[in-house]
């Protein structure tokens, strides 16, 4: 396993033989810089939790614009949730920004597991709630803030984002030019 239980025990206590059972069901991956996780278009069983490197979640539209949805680093829960969930064909891609350790668990192993021990329902409800929480706050920010308040509160929020995420790419996660981005930041 690439990490301990301390990121389930934060919201749930688990014992040694739960804990094994858990670890069980997740499947180690290493992935490169520049490779992708999954592809848009591939039919999504999988859902990925971030041990060690960085990933962005990505939307092309149809003029093959590519639109950041957001980033995921150690300790974040990553993929198309709508795919996972309905098992469809994902509308999005995963690709790697840096080298990335994921601990992956399947759609299936993913029921059996909230059915066999519902407290890992439970965490994984806290999670999306988390999830849900930083969705809204994004896209209230995209809707009331200008782009220097949008830049400042992505500073505070995710000050480690800052450092390992290129200004290029922070640029396309709020819908500006780089060169927008750069007058802002001086």
């Amino acid at each position: 396993m690439f990490y301990t239980p301390n990121h389930i025990e934060k919201i749930i206590s688990l014992t040694d033989s739960e804990f094994e059972f858990v670890a069980s069901l997740f499947t180690p991956k290493v992935y490169r810089k520049g490779q992708f996780i999954f592809h848009e278009g591939e039919y999504l069983t999988k859902n990925f939790f971030v041990c060690r490197g960085l990933v962005k979640l990505v939307y092309n539209d149809s003029d093959a614009r590519e639109h950041i949805v957001s980033f995921a680093m150690e300790d974040w829960w990553e993929t198309d949730f709508e795919a996972f969930y309905t098992q469809k064909k994902t509308t999005m891609s995963l690709i790697c920004l840096e080298d990335t350790d994921v601990l992956f668990i399947t759609y299936d192993d993913y029921k059996h597991l909230c059915n066999a021990l519902p407290k890992m329902e439970h965490f994984f409800l806290e999670k999306a709630y988390f999830g849900f929480i930083a969705a809204q706050k994004r896209i209230l920010s995209a809707l009331t803030l200008n782009t220097a308040e949008r830049y400042r509160q992505l500073i505070e929020r995710y000050p480690n984002l800052i450092q390992r995420v290129p200004k290029s790419q922070l640029a396309a996660y709020l819908g500006v030019s780089r060169e927008t981005l750069s007058r802002i930041s001086l």
